[in-house]
């Protein structure tokens, strides 16, 4: 049975409808950047999810090829996750979307090098011919941070981190969104595909003790 992060590391994937404090370990992700509305046609934004799951099933498939990844075993593709920040706000002003900043990426499993992220890269390039120059390979390290479960429409996130933020002031934390650590999203639902009242989407800010 292929390995499923979710289900393996359900502390990080699959908290609970309350919120936690949880100590999130470095990771490597393939990674776009971009800017702007992401609910717009065309947008930056679903741009970079075709980039990124194009490098995350060549990779996943490599075992099918002649490039033979070092510890490779079958696995799940882990669910897309997004990075946010708009300039001048701590944390996330929702009414003005056109001002967002995002870092979009999927999880790598341990074993996949830098090397062989840049395999895949041309292997992407050379059969889909398309430009691949802006997906990088991106090593976070998280850190403590509070999180929930969210459930319905990411409109209404503000109810959820409200929530979180009560509760981590509560257990003694303070906020600590800056430039480099981010307010953060899970997506554990196809948009596309789901009710908006139904989507599930894990919501993490870094905290630090008072």
């Amino acid at each position: 049975m292929a390995f499923d992060f979710k289900k393996e590391y359900k502390e990080f994937y699959m908290p609970k409808k309350k919120p936690g404090i949880i100590e999130v370990p470095t990771m490597n992700y393939i990674a776009v950047r971009g800017k702007g509305d992401p609910n717009i046609e065309a947008s930056e934004y679903k741009e970079s999810i075709g980039l990124l799951y194009a490098i995350a099933f060549t990779i996943k498939m490599s075992k099918k090829g002649s490039h033979q990844i070092e510890g490779y075993f079958d696995y799940v593709v882990p669910p897309l996750e997004g990075f946010w920040w708009q300039q001048g706000v701590q944390g996330i002003d929702y009414a003005h979307k056109e001002d967002f900043h995002f870092i979009s990426v999927i999880r790598l499993p341990d074993f996949v090098t830098k090397e062989d992220f840049d395999w895949s890269v041309k292997e992407a390039e050379t059969k889909k011919q398309e430009d691949f120059s802006k997906v990088e390979f991106w090593t976070y390290d998280e850190g403590l941070c509070v999180q929930c479960m969210h459930i319905g429409s990411y409109d209404n996130e503000p109810e959820t981190v409200k929530m979180m933020h009560d509760f981590m002031i509560e257990q003694g934390y303070w906020l600590d969104i800056n430039d480099k650590r981010l307010h953060h999203e899970i997506y554990l639902s196809d948009a596309r595909r789901t009710a908006p009242d139904k989507l599930k989407t894990v919501i993490r800010h870094p905290i630090r003790r008072k």
